[in-house]
């Protein structure tokens, strides 16, 4: 989108599809602008900006110091600012990463640098890793893997490996909860101030659901449940903050069980690069230690 031209609400831009079922949207809504990412018929919102006391929005239109939102009598009524003195050239969306930026031209570097970026940390973005993988704080992926002791762990790629889809096809199914982990996917909660057991509930008895997402509010004790469709946009975050991810796998997987007299432990695992390199360090510190006292 070039400056000077505008957009009406209920109007979109999309990145171009690849060959990926996933692609991403910018859409002009009645009190918002938002990016949602799209996998068929699914769709969730990972950014929004949203003008104050909540009002409508007619259009919007894109000058060389900003976005410029309009209200029906053609007013002003919010901006989002570039963050640089050189008038802007365009706003994208881009194909990659789903990220939305304004975009001026450098004559220092040449080329177009972004003034302004929705999403500003890898793991905010809903492709940072791929499905059932999780942004760590180090920005790298860790899987969400399924590990027992008569079984080699995959190396492989996909995290998604080893997660059944077949609940609708009559598979007995529960819920494995995940800790410190949340979702960058927004929407309309399912539910609001029920239990954990009971967003649980909802997302089984939904044999199309994948996973839940439960907050509690520290501050009041409200509660919020949402469901998802798709294992998308997991990222680590610090203990204490009330969320609890809960993703949905084969009867009897999250807990210990005999089967052909063979005892099977399951654990997940997240955050399994992160760890490695702490006992690296701390493994190798303690080397050190142990040489120098004994030279």
């Amino acid at each position: 989108m070039l400056r000077g031209q505008q957009l009406d609400v209920a109007t979109r831009l999309t990145s171009m599809r690849s060959n990926s079922t996933l692609f991403y949207s910018f859409e002009i809504e009645n009190n918002q602008v938002s990016l949602y990412v799209n996998s068929g018929k699914l769709r969730y919102s990972y950014w929004n900006f949203q003008p104050t006391m909540n009002r409508t929005i007619t259009y919007i239109k894109l000058g060389s110091k900003g976005l410029l939102l309009f209200d029906v009598k053609f007013k002003k009524i919010a901006q989002i600012p570039s963050q640089s003195v050189q008038p802007l050239k365009f706003l994208a969306l881009k194909n990659e990463s789903g990220n939305f930026g304004l975009y001026y031209y450098s004559q220092e570097k040449g080329k177009f640098e972004a003034s302004f970026q929705a999403l500003n940390r890898t793991c905010d973005l809903p492709n940072s890793c791929k499905p059932y993988g999780i942004c760590t704080f180090s920005n790298t992926c860790s899987c969400i893997q399924i590990l027992t002791n008569d079984k080699k762990v995959s190396t492989s790629a996909d995290c998604s490996e080893g997660f059944s889809g077949g609940f609708c096809d009559g598979e007995k199914a529960e819920m494995l909860e995940i800790d410190n982990v949340s979702s960058v996917l927004k929407g309309v909660p399912e539910s609001v101030n029920i239990s954990r057991e009971a967003c649980s509930s909802l997302c089984l008895k939904d044999c199309k659901c994948a996973a839940a997402l439960y907050f509690k509010y520290a501050s009041d004790g409200a509660a919020e449940c949402y469901v998802y469709r798709l294992v998308l946009g997991l990222k680590q975050v610090n203990k204490g903050l009330g969320f609890s991810y809960m993703v949905k796998v084969r009867k009897g997987i999250g807990r210990n069980h005999e089967m052909h007299n063979v005892k099977r432990w399951i654990f997940v695992v997240v955050g399994v690069f992160d760890g490695f390199i702490v006992m690296i360090l701390v493994g190798g510190f303690g080397y050190w230690l142990f040489k120098r006292r004994s030279s």
